[in-house]
């Protein structure tokens, strides 16, 4: 490319200062009700588990260990997949290729009901690993009733994220809210209904999941056929979801593994944890730790969709300088997402622990880890939305190479060696990931600012022209 003249670059420079306000409210206007939204679904398990909480220890017990083990070994998975429609179905609508995005989504769902299969075997098995595992025989047994229970789940929860990614890379995002808005407010009405009113305990506050996806799934689908917002992207089904489904996996499989392999790392602290001294006490507060980074993540993780969802849309359009912008300015708003958590997290760190438990030295743990924490949500927050930058671009295999590296190399072996070696329990389990976050963050700065904005534009354009889908 060649560089503009001395005379053409205050030209340059101010077209990026008039585009960099409107940039800034679509980014706003995007992440707004995705953070929203991701908080609303994220509710609907925790209510369920808040049911179960109230039938007893053992219920409360299982159902929570099945829940965490559904997240590692499923959603998180299925959600990890689905995003490669962020890059496929974002770089499509942006290149005004609308037939491309209904069949895209097709295409996701074909692929996601086939990685269900194995998942479902494992759920339903939940006892037998968890016997091996060493764990309780009832506490197993609890979490395998609840697992089993949770498998009918998978069934709407398939077509339910596809929907969502289709609809948020035409930044359509305040439907996704509502429907997420009603069926949170359904789920309570649901659960009380089958935890109590059925008599099915613990095993209808798992059904109600699926109840409530299914819930969801039919506001959007509705939304998605009866909407003139679709109209043009939406064409009903087709035969041609059922080509090129080798191509979709080898982008979602790297997509998954983006997501799934950083879960994990910090699903294995709460393992590591009860491994050191006094482990009731170092589990109770790194679980602690990681519901409230689960809430806090909702912010950097709507950041990361929409400029996901920018990226992709510019570099579909051949705009590579807008997505150039909208990437500067991403990073701008995650810094000042990232500083008022971390302040505002700081200054409540001894009453923030009360929250969860009125034990005295539970709160006073939780007091010392805040800054730890505060400074862990910084760094996430950024990396977050450097990550959605790989997703617009289609650069997920990168994204999981860093991942890789950066927990499994240096975040989790310096966890080891700060937790067991230097003795510093469960803050140096959290420190040792800091320090994986940080690593990842140097890594994904350095990739980003050597990123051809030219040439992901021209890759953008040729991935989707070079489908094989005839026009609409």
């Amino acid at each position: 490319m060649e560089m503009p003249s001395v005379d053409e670059q205050p030209l340059l420079v101010e077209r990026d200062d008039n585009a960099a306000a409107p940039e800034a409210k679509r980014l706003l206007r995007l992440a707004g009700p995705l953070v929203a939204s991701g908080i609303l679904r994220c509710a609907l398990q925790l209510v369920s588990v808040m049911f179960v909480g109230h039938l007893g220890e053992l219920p409360l017990a299982g159902a929570s260990l099945a829940t965490s083990l559904a997240n590692v070994t499923g959603f998180s998975l299925l959600a990890g997949m689905a995003s490669a429609l962020d890059t496929l179905c974002g770089q499509a609508f942006g290149a005004r290729q609308y037939h491309l995005l209904g069949v895209y989504k097709q295409r996701a769902m074909l692929v996601l009901t086939l990685a269900c299969v194995p998942i479902a075997l494992v759920w339903a098995n939940t006892a037998r690993f968890l016997l091996l595992l060493g764990q309780d025989p009832a506490i197993a047994a609890e979490a395998g009733a609840y697992a089993r229970w949770l498998i009918p789940a998978l069934v709407p929860y398939v077509p339910l994220t596809c929907h969502i990614r289709f609809l948020q890379t035409q930044s359509i995002v305040l439907p996704v809210m509502a429907s997420s808005t009603v069926t949170s407010l359904s789920h309570v009405a649901v659960c009380w209904a089958l935890v109590h009113k059925a008599g099915m305990g613990s095993k209808g506050a798992a059904l109600a999941t699926a109840v409530s996806y299914s819930t969801n799934l039919a506001i959007l689908s509705l939304y998605t056929r009866l909407s003139g917002a679709c109209k043009r992207t939406w064409t009903g089904f087709s035969m041609q979801a059922f080509k090129e489904l080798r191509q979709f996996a080898d982008l979602a499989v790297p997509s998954a593994m983006m997501v799934c392999l950083e879960w994990w790392s910090f699903e294995l602290l709460v393992l590591l944890s009860g491994l050191l001294p006094n482990p009731k006490l170092e589990t109770s507060v790194l679980s602690i730790c990681l519901n409230t980074g689960a809430l806090m993540f909702m912010v950097p993780s709507g950041l990361c969709t929409a400029i996901s969802t920018r990226v992709s849309n510019e570099l579909g359009a051949g705009r590579p300088h807008a997505a150039k912008l909208a990437t500067r300015l991403v990073v701008c708003m995650a810094l000042f997402a990232g500083s008022v958590i971390s302040i505002t997290m700081i200054s409540l760190r001894k009453f923030w622990g009360y929250m969860y438990s009125n034990e005295e030295e539970v709160v006073t743990y939780i007091a010392r880890m805040i800054p730890v924490l505060a400074i862990s949500f910084f760094i996430d927050g950024i990396h977050t939305s450097l990550s959605g930058v790989l997703y617009g671009c289609g650069e997920q295999k990168i994204g999981a190479r860093v991942n890789l590296a950066a927990f499994y190399l240096a975040g989790i072996p310096l966890a080891v060696l700060l937790a067991f070696v230097l003795h510093l329990n469960g803050m140096g389990l959290w420190l040792g990931i800091v320090c994986g976050s940080l690593t990842k963050l140097v890594l994904l700065m350095w990739i980003v600012l050597s990123i051809n904005w030219e040439k992901e534009a021209i890759k953008a354009k040729d991935m989707v022209l070079g489908s094989s889908l005839p026009a609409a």
